[in-house]
């Protein structure tokens, strides 16, 4: 027995789908959810009906403290603004793919024909102006010229012209400066001779030495003594060899004297 009953509970349970056990499920739950907002909707309207009454009785305490009656109109509160029920937003619309832009054509270019320059025209030939001959008079007496006053240009011009003066006189040839006679090779300062400077030249002055001749007329006693008096100079007169170098020169033997001492 127990096991025909096991077969049968088993076998009704196969004939239901596999599916109604869900859908049984979820009309539980959406009865459940219609249930509770129905409760909700009914809390709420309790609520909105207690205000509206204690706002009627708060208006007539106003107006009772104010002296006024209020009118059956005025009491009515003002009906509630319905529920305003958003709309589900619809879903965002994929953006458009742009088109591709197409690239822009090459311009072709187009070449600019030039034109040929003209070449410049020639120079205008100069018109020759037409010469008017006077028209000869015919048949008409030509009156006789009367006679010119004799003016002072007609008389310059009558007058033959005077004989022209006799040329200058040729110009006189500067006269030639005579030669300058040759100065006196003697008479050269002692300041030509090698190794006798400035200072020395001063000693020698003070001695009545001052040129070449004057050193070359001593003789050597007199050459002698005259180095011993030149102080610190003593000696330069025969290491210099200035009597030499001063008769050479007091001759004028230049030459002579660049073989022996060198160039002045």
């Amino acid at each position: 027995m127990n096991d025909t009953s096991a077969t049968a509970s088993q076998s009704g349970a196969s004939l239901l789908p596999d599916g109604i056990g869900a859908i049984t499920a979820v009309h539980m739950v959406f009865m459940l959810l219609v249930a509770i907002a129905a409760i909700a909707i009914i809390i709420v309207g309790i609520r909105r009906k207690r205000i509206r009454t204690q706002a009627e009785r708060q208006v007539k305490i106003n107006a009772r403290e104010a002296g006024m009656t209020p009118s059956a109109e005025d009491a009515k509160p003002a009906p509630e603004p319905a529920p305003v029920v958003e709309a589900p937003s619809p879903p965002p619309s994929p953006a458009p793919t742009p088109a591709p832009t197409p690239a822009p054509a090459p311009t072709p270019v187009v070449a600019i024909p030039v034109e040929p320059v003209a070449p410049p025209p020639p120079p205008a030939e100069p018109v020759a102006e037409p010469t008017t001959q006077p028209t000869p008079l015919v048949g008409e007496p030509i009156a006789a010229a009367a006679p010119l006053d004799a003016t002072p240009a007609s008389v310059a011009a009558d007058t033959p012209p005077a004989p022209m003066a006799a040329p200058l006189a040729a110009a006189v040839p500067a006269p030639t400066p005579e030669p300058v006679a040759a100065t006196n090779p003697a008479d050269t300062p002692v300041t030509q001779l090698k190794g006798l400077g400035p200072k020395l030249a001063t000693r020698l002055a003070s001695h009545g030495i001052t040129t070449v001749g004057d050193l070359a007329a001593l003789s050597e006693q007199q050459a002698e003594a005259l180095d011993a008096q030149l102080g610190p100079f003593t000696g330069r007169m025969t290491r210099d060899r200035w009597l030499e170098q001063a008769r050479l020169l007091a001759t004028g033997d230049r030459a002579g004297f660049e073989a022996v001492f060198g160039r002045l």
